[in-house]
């Protein structure tokens, strides 16, 4: 099933106003934004501003339930389409993401709509057309990349950012103006559902990762939208949605950075707000953050969207306010410029509001400037605008060829099985067992294994939107982990059983795949989540665990795998970090990847084989007990193991950990050009930089790559600071006996942190500098003593180090 270009709307057209507003002076590209917009803004009504802060989402269903929870309450019955153009519209929500739509069929019935849209006002001003893009363009037959605590596993955001090109070339190529990616929450309690969209644990590798994505995205001419400002990710027990009481250094030195990375250094063009609220403030309500962080203080010029229903739920949520115009009112107060997803509290309560005197029309101007300043920035205001995507106008990028309106070509699979590759984790290999050998007999066990979704998020089409469609194919080809091993490892005979569900309690089959891992050389155990909405998986938006055991019998499953006395592979394909400490010995491999694309199977079977020598860092660390949660690796002292607590939250496996094929040597550290001596800091002012390095040698016999990882450790502060925190990293890929050196610039800015007063301040003391292979596999300690005056930071310090490879 499709849909096609008749099945949209066919409003009456409007003639002449294209024609009209052809000549006018918001339609010449050679006058400034501004100029254009206030020439524009001049001329409109009330209800024409109105209709640019809203969006309409023309394929979504009346109850919603598949969908998502409230969205039957936001009205009782769909916007009439035909009745709002006439006036205007703001934006279209995902024509591509809400149904499995041929793309050049959707591009055509995108193109109509705006069309349609540009006949019916007067201003002839098209919408902005946005879809999801966390894990690939969300649309089906698009190409499916890993997830982005893949993403984050890579530590590679030139790689990101190459794959970030691909997806907003496709999105651009079928009419697509904005993206609702990347997701730069900080994972804090890993049972929250949506660990799968962060990035991982670390304000510094989410915020470079992300800001690569954005700068990818937006080379294509596609908005980048920063998601969700803020606090989501620490909510309270780790539940979607739920309460949050982060303290202001937390929310601060953790959770804003990585936003702040991507607006100023990737110049993202648009923020959505979170659902969260703040120590009982709502984010869509916060004033202060929306406006005075994000607008006052970090001179954003950008717009703030709304978070699906965002709005509403200011009263139907949050219950801070009574009415849908109060709702509005606070919103736009504070900030959110554009409601999406689609038109209910900025309608007709917003308007009422205004004409009450409730909301005054300078709020609603200031919105719309920034939304009318995005338009033409993006080039829909120019004279010469035409909604013909470049799918249909010709000649055709790679990403859309003319057989079909191809959304996976060639370029992108290889990209995503780059990613893929280089974000396999090897945890463990202490029984040597891998790679595998040629010939061995196998047997591959367990409810991931010849499971194709196994390999996707959430956010993936399949799993997000053809889930509601089982009568439509997949959409693209996703092979699975069986399929992959019996092409990679063709000369061994291999055995398969399922075992279990993921998280049903049926054990009936346990026992024959006990008696087939008995049968061979290696047992290949692949366990996982299932990626879902709202309680419809184990993972993803809003299916939220209670703990950190694998879902189901899975681990029934595995124990009795183990006690079969066959080597057992434990292959992971999850969307959230699982305790491992009952297994800890037992197994004799540990392979993780986190939800891997359609190329992830392939990624895996290599590492398996031993054709990827695998290079992945985990980007969350891997608990030991299920319990004792929310604990990351930048826990204060008092967060560690201690004598004063029977609860030990150190973690199986740290953050930054991942294992190879080959091994490295790390020699001749030097700080500030120098071999350290020893006990010896080295002086820096307080406003200066010091460069830190060391030379890395593959000692093995295999082409392999190490990470090497800077961290930052302030031993005596005004405030309570983790042990350590990543302020810098570098992917060294070296050739058997080959050697390469590793530097990186370091900045004292980066020893910054928000004081008692709620100062950012950098002030002299001691600090070490600390090379390492993890953030518990410490290398090399190079003491620096910072000297000077204390210094209060601004928005304008520097934000990374700078890493150089020779």
């Amino acid at each position: 099933m499709t849909l096609s270009a008749d099945s949209e709307p066919e409003p009456a057209p409007r003639p002449g106003h294209a024609t009209q507003a052809g000549t006018a002076p918001w339609r010449d590209s050679n006058l400034p934004t501004a100029q254009r917009v206030e020439s524009l803004l001049r001329h409109m009504t009330l209800e024409e501003k109105v209709a640019q802060l809203y969006g309409v989402w023309v394929g979504a269903s009346e109850s919603g339930e598949e969908v998502a929870p409230h969205q039957h309450d936001m009205a009782e019955e769909p916007p009439d389409w035909e009745q709002l153009i006439p006036h205007g519209l703001g934006q279209l929500t995902r024509p591509f993401g809400t149904a499995p739509v041929d793309p050049l069929m959707g591009a055509r019935a995108l193109a109509r709509s705006q069309e349609r849209i540009m006949a019916a006002g007067r201003f002839a001003i098209p919408a902005l057309a946005h879809e999801e893009c966390l894990s690939g363009f969300t649309a089906w037959t698009a190409t499916i990349f890993p997830t982005p605590l893949a993403w984050g596993a890579t530590f590679d955001p030139e790689l990101v950012e190459q794959m970030a090109e691909r997806i907003g070339t496709g999105m651009r190529d079928v009419g697509i103006h904005q993206g609702l990616a990347p997701v730069l929450d900080v994972t804090r309690d890993p049972r929250w559902g949506r660990t799968e969209e962060t990035i991982g644990e670390d304000p510094y590798l989410v915020g470079t990762i992300g800001t690569a994505y954005v700068r990818g995205l937006q080379s294509t001419g596609v908005i980048a939208t920063l998601k969700h400002f803020v606090g989501y990710s620490a909510s309270r027990a780790g539940r979607n949605l739920a309460p949050v009481s982060v303290g202001p250094r937390e929310m601060a030195d953790v959770l804003l950075p990585p936003f702040e990375m991507a607006l100023r250094l990737g110049g993202a063009d648009s923020v959505m707000h979170a659902y969260n609220d703040n120590d009982g403030l709502p984010a869509a309500a916060d004033t202060s953050l929306l406006t005075g962080l994000l607008r006052d203080q970090w001179e954003f010029t950008g717009t703030v969207v709304a978070d699906y229903f965002g709005v509403a739920f200011l009263r139907l949520l949050h219950g801070v306010a009574e009415t849908s115009g109060e709702a509005a009112a606070m919103a736009l107060a504070a900030g959110v410029d554009v409601e999406l997803p689609t038109v209910h509290c900025f309608g007709q309560p917003l308007l009422d509001a205004i004409r009450s005197g409730e909301v005054a029309e300078s709020l609603i101007d200031r919105s719309v400037r920034r939304v009318l300043a995005q338009k033409c920035e993006l080039g829909l205001l120019d004279a010469d605008y035409t909604p013909q995507p470049p799918a249909l106008a010709g000649p055709h990028d790679p990403a859309v060829t003319a057989e079909g309106g191809e959304l996976d070509p060639p370029q992108n699979r290889g990209l995503a099985r780059r990613v893929a590759e280089e974000s396999v984790v090897l945890l463990d290999n202490s029984a040597a067992t891998l790679p595998l050998s040629s010939g061995a007999r196998l047997a591959v066990v367990g409810p991931s294994a010849d499971n194709a979704m196994a390999m996707l998020g959430c956010y993936s089409f399949p799993s997000h939107v053809g889930a509601q469609h089982p009568d439509v194919a997949m959409g693209v080809e996703v092979p699975t982990v069986l399929a992959a091993l019996r092409q990679e490892m063709a000369e061994s005979a291999i055995e398969y059983h399922h075992g279990c569900e993921v998280d049903g309690t049926d054990v009936s089959d346990i026992p024959a795949a006990v008696e087939a891992a008995r049968a061979a050389d290696v047992c290949v155990a692949v366990l996982g989540d299932r990626a879902g909405l709202f309680g419809r998986g184990t993972s993803g938006e809003g299916c939220d665990a209670e703990d950190l055991r694998l879902p189901g019998v899975q681990e029934q499953l595995l124990d009795a795998l183990v006690a079969s006395g066959t080597p057992v592979v434990l292959v992971l394909l999850t969307g959230r970090p699982y305790a491992l400490g009952n297994f800890s010995g037992r197994l004799a491999a540990v392979v993780q990847a986190f939800f891997p694309g359609e190329e992830g199977a392939a990624a895996v079977a290599g590492v398996l084989s031993g054709r990827v020598c695998p290079s992945g860092r985990l980007p969350v660390s891997m608990p030991r007990r299920p319990g004792g949660q929310p604990s990351t690796y930048l826990a204060a002292p008092l967060g560690r193991a201690s004598e004063v607590s029977s609860v030990d939250p150190t973690p199986l496996y740290p953050f930054g950990h991942g294992l190879s094929y080959t091994h490295f040597s790390w020699e001749a550290p030097t700080i500030a050009g120098q071999a350290p001596v020893a006990q010896a800091p080295v002086t820096i002012a307080t406003d200066g930089e010091i460069t830190v390095g060391c030379s890395v040698r593959n000692a093995g016999e295999v082409t392999g790559t190490e990470v090497v990882q800077l961290y930052l450790s302030d031993p005596v502060a005004r405030v309570a600071r983790p042990e350590h925190l990543l302020i810098g990293y570098a992917r060294v890929d070296l050739a058997p006996g080959q050697s390469r050196r590793v530097e990186f610039r370091v900045p004292a800015d980066l020893a910054g942190y928000t004081d008692p007063a709620g100062r950012r301040i950098v002030e002299p003391g001691e600090l070490e500098l600390r090379l390492a292979a993890s953030s518990a596999d410490v290398r090399y300690r190079l003491p620096v003593h910072l000297t000077g005056q204390p210094r209060v930071l601004d928005h304008h310090r520097s934000l990374t180090s700078q890493a150089r490879l020779d």
